[in-house]
Formats: structure tokens, sequence, C-alpha cells
């Protein structure tokens, strides 16, 4: 059985692709099995795989398929229609909070600055592949403020927050600490199966497309505050 994570990298400056390729491999658990230089060849390339990537690296800005624009977003609606189960992560040069925030909305698992730590490259892989998303405090301060102005207070007075019970807002809560299934079943002494099971419900409730979406949905409603 394959215990190491298989990973995906899309970046058209080859320089870049391969320092990154460098910092991954020289991690054990870590695989590359894929790569590209533009986005609008990825669905094909990755068809014709009998493995495709448990997490995808994918850069912001790619080249055009011709004159048509073929950004990351691209990309990222198509990994996430076609494979349910892949995570992807945003590389980007931008730093901006409310693009940050966009991206998470968007559907991306993650979001890494492309001058972050080599460090923190690894820790957002193990933590999307383990735990749905990677949801460091530069992001949720970005989402924090994104939501200024918009976070549902008066909830608090009278909370169903679209039906949620008292365990899945308790698990909610835990999703926005970054903890693993294993470990919110721990804190709260129920299993790892139950607490999926509550995930698979808040999701649904929520309307959200993964982990990081049922952060932003928390922010939003006020349920967890930074």
């Amino acid at each position: 059985m394959n215990t190491s994570v298989q990973i995906g990298l899309v970046e058209d400056q080859k320089l870049f692709r391969e320092g990154m390729k460098a910092i991954l491999i020289s991690e054990p658990d870590f695989k590359v099995i894929f790569e590209s230089a533009d986005g609008f060849s990825v669905m094909g390339q990755l068809a014709k795989m009998d493995i495709v990537p448990d997490v995808m690296l994918v850069d912001l800005s790619l080249p055009p398929d011709g004159v048509r624009e073929y950004s990351g977003i691209h990309v990222t609606d198509a990994l996430l229609a076609e494979y349910k189960e892949m995570k992807v992560i945003i590389l980007s040069v931008h730093d901006d909070q409310t693009f940050i925030s966009e991206l998470i909305e968007h559907g991306a698992h993650g979001y890494l600055a492309k001058d972050c730590d080599p460090n923190e490259v690894i820790e957002a892989i193990k933590s999307v592949h383990a735990k749905g998303s990677y949801i460091n405090q530069k992001t949720l301060l970005a989402i924090q403020n994104k939501m200024k102005g918009k976070i549902e207070v008066t909830s608090r007075k009278h909370p169903h927050y679209e039906d949620l019970t008292k365990r899945e807002i308790e698990v909610l809560q835990l999703v926005c600490e970054q903890l693993t299934a294993e470990e919110i079943g721990e804190r709260l002494f129920i299993s790892e199966k139950t607490v999926n099971g509550h995930k698979i419900n808040l999701l649904r409730k929520t309307q959200s497309r993964n982990t990081a979406g049922l952060v932003l949905y928390a922010l939003k409603k006020g349920i967890f505050i930074i």
C-alpha cells in the first residue's frame, strides 16, 4: 500500500518549478508524480494517468491558452469538478488579503506566498492531506478582515446556523483550530468515524466545498473568532 503523498506541480517558471520540486523530494513521504508548465493541458495529462496527485500545487498566474486566459483559478475549478478528493494549494506572488480570501472562497484548500519558507510548503501539504485544509494565521486574518461588517452577530442571540446541532458546532470550532479528525475525536470523546460524519453533515448544511470553506463559514457566522 502506497503511504506517500502524491504531489503535482503546475508552474510555468522552470527555475521556480525545479526549486520547488527539490524541496518536495527532500521530504521522505513526498513523491512528485506530475508536472506541467501550463494550466490548459493539465486535465488532458491527468486523464492518461493511472494514479493522480493527492495534492496539487498550482501557480495562480499561468500562461493563456492562445488568446484565452487560463489561470490557476481555472485549473482549480477543473480539478475540483473532476477529482473530488484532490487537494489544491494555490501559489502566488500576491499577498493581498482580499485576494487570499477570494481564493479560499473559490474552493482552494490552501494558499502559499511564493516567498514563504520551504518548511511552510511541507507543513501546508501535510495539513491539506491530513486535515483537508491549510489555513495559516495570514489566511485567517484575510478572511476575517474581508468579513468585517458582514459577520452575523445577531445569530448569537438566535443561534440556528442552518440548523447545526450543538455537537456539529463544537466540531466546526475545532476544525477551525486545524485539528485532525482523530484529534477532534479525542477532544470530544467520540470516534474518528463520528467526527467525519459530522464533517460531512457540516459541508452539506453550510453548502461548503471543503474544510477551508467551513472555516470561512464559521468566521462569517461568528462561530469562530480569532
